[in-house]
């Protein structure tokens, strides 16, 4: 097979290249109207494709097409929302020589506008893809895979790539387009319109069992999802998509030039792309992981029901998500599975038994989260991974009545009169080994009461499901201090992560938010508990360790 990827030595037609490396029987082309990157690209790849470069302009393609013959041609250039009055001069050349076509398109309305060439393309015999990418293609899998059990009325979801990810001048220019433009979506269950980059909302990407992401700010982005999701959901009434760049201090940024745009009627800022390119490409505070996520509402027998689906991608996996489709195509095509021919969104391309294939060997999770009918606060926040958990630590988490522990533990401590001044102020246990242990949970409607005795050192704190920036995590209370936890569950042991900290709910520092490894496990039968606090600039406060086990609990009268 031979391929032609306009673009390839970009940022998505690159990774496309990468993800293809191991390919014998494929010669890619990496072409574009910059012969000398598309060279020095090619001498740098190391596989077993047949890879050379080529002059290409997307403008003028026909002779490249009758010389080259290949087998597909991938568009990975863009932006598609400045392709200008000649905008689908590659697909009309591709019908016209008989050649496949697929594109990464992120432009809603280039993507829409693509089946008015469908009769063409089936004469032609060939089959033409637009918007072959996450976005609308994973996300319509998603909820083909959500419609299986309601119809489907309100969908919200987005993009949170990893600040490190970096941004291309491409995509760049494609935000900006519409930054303070109309944005076509669907309202209401009538065809509305918001404004780009404009419109926020707050979201946590949390995959059960997994370190969720902070709480990130999403703004409207014009994607093709807004209008190819749609006809496939009669129910659909409301439907709005979104990204959240990172660090938000940039992002609110943006936002404010979009909405002041909007209002004064300025002119476009594609001009100032380079200025946004060079910033976001510079400023690399956060985390080198990134995420997206769907939310539905709909109903199901008369209820109605929400259900969100989670991705996360640790490190570098997450930027080669976009051009998986097209791989995973080229993958198909070449075990003989080629998709039918006609021109139309890609939105069908893929299902997402596809995806899980192709995440197996990535640091990419993904997962499904619904309202649990429960009042145990562990299991409404680890979700279905809560039944992944060794059975001695689900039975600690599943009273719904008051529990009594009692088993034995080693204490240690810091040194300093800051730390006896924090262990003091806490009541956290004196250094000492073998001591015993008593732990006393009692649910109420707000969350669990917790109260430790160790020895004679008594102290507690209260556990509450965490709402707003805190969603997805447990909140525990000690005294004025509330902490952000995360669950995770690694080998069998549920960690607690601590992700937020405030004080009479005003934000600490996150660089003097406490640390330490701490967990639960399950050893020889019993439950056993690893708890570690150190606090940055003072070290060790306190350590503490040993096994518990279940003597009473409460049974209502």
């Amino acid at each position: 097979m031979k391929i032609i990827i306009i673009g390839g030595y970009g940022v998505f037609g690159g990774r496309l290249v990468e993800l293809l490396f191991d390919v014998v029987d494929l010669e890619i082309v990496v072409s574009g109207r910059n012969l000398s990157k598309a060279e020095v690209f090619c001498q740098g790849f190391n596989g077993q494709s047949t890879i050379r470069a080529l002059y290409v302009d997307r403008n003028n393609i026909d002779e490249t097409l009758r010389s080259e013959c290949p087998d597909i041609v991938i568009d990975a250039s863009g932006p598609f929302q400045s392709y200008g009055s000649n905008h689908y001069c590659v697909i009309k050349s591709c019908i016209k020589q008989k050649v496949h076509y697929l594109d990464f398109a992120d432009a809603a309305a280039f993507v829409f506008g693509v089946s008015k060439f469908d009769e063409e393309a089936k004469v032609a015999g060939v089959f033409v893809l637009s918007g072959v990418s996450s976005f609308p293609v994973l996300t319509a899998a998603v909820l083909r895979n959500m419609a299986k059990t309601m119809d489907i009325v309100k969908v919200q979801g987005g993009i949170a790539p990893s600040v490190f990810a970096g941004v291309g001048m491409n995509v760049m220019r494609a935000v900006l387009s519409y930054a303070g433009e109309p944005v076509t979506l669907q309202r209401n269950g009538e065809i509305s319109h918001g404004i780009g980059l404009a419109e926020s909302m707050r979201y946590t990407i949390a995959v059960p069992g997994k370190l969720p992401l902070n709480n990130i700010r999403f703004s409207l982005v014009d994607v093709p999802d807004l209008q190819v999701i749609p006809p496939e959901h009669p129910t659909l009434t409301d439907i709005w998509m979104g990204a959240g760049p990172v660090p938000e201090v940039l992002h609110r940024m943006l936002n404010f030039l979009s909405k002041t745009r909007a209002f004064l009627k300025l002119p476009s800022l594609v001009p100032f792309s380079r200025l946004f390119y060079t910033v976001l490409n510079s400023v690399k505070i956060g985390e080198h992981r990134g995420g997206m996520y769907v939310h539905a509402q709909g109903t199901s027998e008369g209820e109605i029901i929400e259900q969100s689906w989670h991705l996360l991608a640790e490190g570098d996996d997450g930027p080669y998500i976009p051009s998986m489709t097209i791989e995973s195509i080229i993958r198909k095509m070449l075990q003989g599975q080629q998709p039918k021919s006609g021109a139309r969104s890609g939105a069908n391309a893929l299902e997402l038994s596809d995806y899980d294939k192709l995440f197996k060997n990535k640091n990419i999770y993904t997962g499904f989260r619904k309202e649990e009918n429960t009042s145990l606060l562990f299991r409404q926040v680890l979700g279905s991974a809560f039944d992944t958990l060794p059975e001695e630590i689900q039975k600690m988490h599943s009273e719904l009545k008051a529990s009594h522990w009692s088993g034995s533990a080693n204490v240690k401590r810091g040194k300093g009169v800051l730390v006896k001044v924090i262990c003091r102020f806490f009541g956290f246990p004196k250094a000492e080994n073998n001591v015993s242990v008593e732990v006393s949970i009692t649910p109420d409607s707000n969350g669990e009461r917790w109260v430790r005795n160790f020895g004679s050192n008594k102290f507690s704190s209260f556990l509450k499901r965490g709402k707003h920036k805190n969603e997805f995590l447990i909140v525990e209370r000690f005294g004025v201090l509330d902490f952000g936890v995360a669950l995770v569950i690694e080998g069998g042991e549920l960690f607690y992560v601590i992700r937020r900290w405030s004080c009479f709910g005003l934000p600490l520092p996150s660089f003097l938010l406490p640390k330490g490894r701490s967990f639960e496990s399950q050893k020889n039968g019993l439950f056993c508990f690893n708890i570690e606090i150190f606090v940055p600039m003072i070290g060790l406060i306190v350590s503490y360790k040993g096994n518990l086990k279940r003597t009473k609990v409460e049974v209502s009268q």
